[in-house]
């Protein structure tokens, strides 16, 4: 069969979409305890918030520009963004229907009553009006449209109130513009009660309740929610970029003023000012979304983190690896065997000692690192400091183009060439992806090499959210090909040759390629070829080709795809041997491992990069093995095994592309491949054991 027949490719955006409605089935579910449905509906509406302003906004760039579609499945891209917009509408209105009939009832049944302003009890209403007038009257900005005002600017997902204003004195109809401040929290807790119920109000519907305060002589006839969505993708030519941080943050600023791809109304909206907003951002009738409930239930993430435990998991008691406890320092520890590190399982604390020990200990003579995205108050930053001003020689390679965490990493870049570290950034078109610590220190007569090599960012706060696993090492060939890869990034190596590291853009590709090769050419000659694969996403042409063909040969493969996942499996002559599934839970799924050969005799590896045209062609990503038996057990067992399970909580994926959950067992409890990990930690019982392999079927 032509591997190239459009029909054997999900379209990646589709796939996208399906994905986020996983994330969707989990707040349905009524397993999860309810402010963490809550935290689930939030990330749904927060991933389709991003989802247009990254790739929806792309699809209509490629449609002004007249350029035919790229991807393997060959739809058209009008045809593309038709197929979205029925999508996501209808995403939308499930979710809005969650909202209303499911959560919001059941928070009130918890003591925590979401109603209307007009809904409070009169010494509320007391409250809410000298709330207003003390807290949020000073920060509004009342916009009116005439011929002298013209229409403002709508920033991007700005809340705002459209409202309809009459001059009694000229009979005249006005409209005006009252943006909803973001710094003020959008869900208002109403004090004077008098009970343990806690009552919350809307901001928007406080504003409009007292509109009266920012237009005193005129008469309301109406006020109507409405929210833009604009375009962000930050587009940073190298040409143009002589100075590449000056440049990024001039994007950054300019980013607000992304055109429109979307506008989120209440159907209430009159189709007078409707119209009015399509013309003034110039978008089309099919790009308006409407809504019964509040725009932007991203807002439901402040509701999500109170302080109810009885309404959330269990607290997270993460562990200390066992070496740590034993040595008197992280040096030690590391000489002593491999450390690996399963977050959040395993606490993020063991990375930070490395570094804060590293920028005190005199031994130490360099620190190179890579940094993605390591949030705005990063202890990690701080401990490079540190060593900066202690004399060691610090060297970053920061990423200014980390979609989102622009601004967090140009102040840092800034703060660490003040305290005299080596700053530097990749091309305009390559971002550096991986993540990678280098500690060079003497001990004795030599020197010694300590590595830090993992999935995830060096970022203390997903690491309590993300799961990800990391190496530390002292591995002398694993130090040389690290100190290759920052020597290729500080200067002009062209072609570095690495012994264990397998990086792109450059030797990544090829080897997956060859790894995949190896296990068809196993099953062609009648042994058995398997190959395991836990990524966030699946998208490469060749790769999805490749796989295809070891399926066609015998070879067994099981891909764990969290996200988007453009191959179709269990195709009849194309792809019956490989099975799909993707695992959604308490944590983030983020961790990219790897295994290549039968049970017992099987190659591990971890990776940086999903199999995705960006990571092995335009990133520096980073492919690395787990050589050392103990780290080896612990990915088998925590990583790999506990998959096994038919009960395990992930999702399957059909020939159609379509998903399907597995129905809980008649006997007991949904099983959660999440779970058994973390009750093998929290318990302190041994690591799960499961027959290992048993997937395919």
């Amino acid at each position: 069969m032509d591997l190239s027949d459009p029909s054997l490719y999900v379209n990646r955006e589709l796939s996208w979409l399906a994905f986020n409605e996983r994330v969707l089935d989990q707040a349905r579910d009524a397993r999860w305890s309810l402010l963490e449905r809550l935290k689930f509906l939030a990330i749904h509406c927060s991933n389709l918030d991003e989802f247009f302003m990254i790739r929806v906004s792309g699809l209509h760039e490629q449609l002004d520009a007249h350029v035919a579609s790229q991807q393997p499945d060959g739809i058209e891209v009008r045809e593309l963004l038709n197929q979205i917009r029925k999508l996501a509408q209808r995403q939308l209105s499930d979710a809005d229907q969650l909202y209303r009939e499911v959560l919001l009832p059941a928070l009130t049944a918890c003591g925590m009553r979401v109603g209307r302003v007009s809904e409070l009890s009169e010494g509320q209403k007391h409250w809410a009006r000298d709330y207003f007038r003390a807290s949020v009257f000073p920060v509004l900005t009342p916009l009116g449209v005439d011929p002298v005002h013209p229409f403002p600017f709508l920033s991007n997902l700005s809340l705002s109130l459209a409202v309809e204003l009459h001059d009694p004195a000229s009979s005249e109809h006005r409209f005006a513009r009252v943006k909803v401040p973001e710094i003020l929290p959008r869900f208002v807790e109403v004090a004077g009660n008098g009970d343990e119920e806690h009552s919350f109000v809307l901001l928007e519907d406080l504003i409009g309740q007292n509109l009266s305060e920012l237009f005193p002589g005129l008469e309301i006839r109406g006020c109507h929610p409405f929210r833009v969505t604009r375009d962000m993708d930050l587009d940073v030519l190298e040409d143009a970029a002589e100075d590449l941080l000056s440049a990024v943050d001039r994007g950054v600023r300019r980013r607000r003023f992304g055109a429109a791809v979307r506008l989120e109304v209440s159907p209430q909206l009159p189709p007078h000012i409707r119209q009015l907003l399509l013309e003034k951002l110039e978008i089309e009738e099919v790009d308006l979304y409407e809504s019964q409930v509040p725009l932007g239930l991203s807002c439901l993430f402040q509701l999500a983190s109170r302080n109810r435990p009885e309404l959330r998991d269990a607290p997270l008691v993460q562990r200390v690896p066992l070496a740590w406890l034993e040595k008197g320092d992280p040096f030690s520890a590391i000489r002593a065997g491999d450390v690996c590190l399963h977050h959040p399982y395993d606490s993020f604390a063991p990375v930070l000692d490395l570094l804060s020990f590293a920028a005190l200990d005199p031994g130490v003579l360099a620190i190179k690192m890579t940094l993605y995205r390591a949030g705005s108050d990063a202890e990690a930053m701080r401990a490079l400091i540190r060593a900066a001003e202690n004399g060691k020689q610090v060297a970053v390679s920061i990423e200014l183009k980390a979609r989102f965490d622009e601004a967090n990493n140009i102040a840092w870049a800034r703060a660490l060439e003040r305290a005299g570290a080596h700053v530097f950034y990749s091309a305009a078109d390559v971002k550096t992806h991986a993540k990678a610590l280098l500690i060079v220190r003497r001990e004795g007569a030599d020197l010694r090499r300590y590595v830090h090599l993992s999935t995830g960012n060096y970022n203390a706060a997903t690491a309590r959210l993300y799961t990800d696993v990391a190496l530390m090492t002292c591995d002398p060939q694993t130090g040389e090909d690290v100190s290759e890869l920052f020597n290729s990034l500080s200067g002009f190596s062209v072609s570095p040759r690495y012994r264990v590291l397998a990086v792109a853009p450059g030797s990544l590709r090829s080897k997956i390629l060859e790894l995949i090769e190896e296990q068809a050419r196993r099953a062609r000659s009648g042994g058995r070829g398997r190959i395991f694969a836990k990524l966030n996403a699946l998208v490469d042409a060749d790769v999805i080709r490749a796989l295809y063909r070891a399926s066609n040969d015998g070879a067994e493969i099981d891909l764990l795809v969290r996200g988007p996942c453009c191959l179709r499996p269990r195709v009849k002559g194309v792809s019956e041997n490989i099975r799909v599934r993707s695992l959604l839970g308490r944590f983030l799924e983020h961790e990219r491992v790897f295994a290549f050969g039968a049970e017992g005799e099987e190659e591990l590896f971890l990776a940086s990069a999903d199999w995705m045209p960006r990571n092995l062609d335009r990133r520096v990503e980073l492919f690395f093995p787990v050589a050392s038996e103990a780290a080896r057990k612990q990915v088998l067992e925590e990583c790999i095994w506990p998959l096994a399970h038919e009960d395990c909580g992930a999702y399957e994926m059909d020939e159609s592309g379509h998903y399907r959950r597995p129905a809980p067992p008649a006997d007991g409890p949904h099983a959660d491949a999440q779970e058994h990990v973390l009750a093998a930690v929290t318990k302190n019982r041994p690591r799960p054991s499961i027959k290992p392999w048993a997937v395919v079927t």
